[in-house]
């Protein structure tokens, strides 16, 4: 029987770094931790379809450790739910300027920022 990679541990690049990578993470733009509470909720009069809330992102585990020690679950749902508002972020910008010339396997030391 031969097993299908799940979207988590195929290759690819990264939606952050463009680094080409063996293996990706997928990262939810809506964090799955608020999904409840936010399917509940209204949003400019209308629910959040549960295809809003399945997004996700192929980022290699670098970017993906990196955008969760800077940004809050509340943050990520409410102000850095796109690719794009992440990779404008100074902080995020800083790391990806870094590591985009990496090769896959460079494990970065990252800090909780306050």
């Amino acid at each position: 029987m031969t097993r299908t990679p799940s979207p988590d541990t195929r290759g690819g690049r990264c939606a952050l770094c463009g680094r080409e990578v063996q293996r990706l993470t997928r990262h939810h733009l809506i964090p799955r931790s608020r999904h409840r509470r936010l399917r509940k909720r209204k949003r400019g009069g209308r629910a959040y379809r549960r295809e809003e809330l399945e997004r996700t992102v192929p980022l290699c585990g670098p970017c993906h450790r990196h955008v969760h020690t800077v940004f809050s679950e509340k943050e990520l749902e409410s102000d850095y739910n796109t690719v794009e508002a992440l990779a404008v972020h100074p902080q995020v910008r800083r790391f990806v300027d870094w590591i985009s010339d990496k090769p896959h396997g460079t494990i970065p030391f990252s800090r909780r920022s306050g």
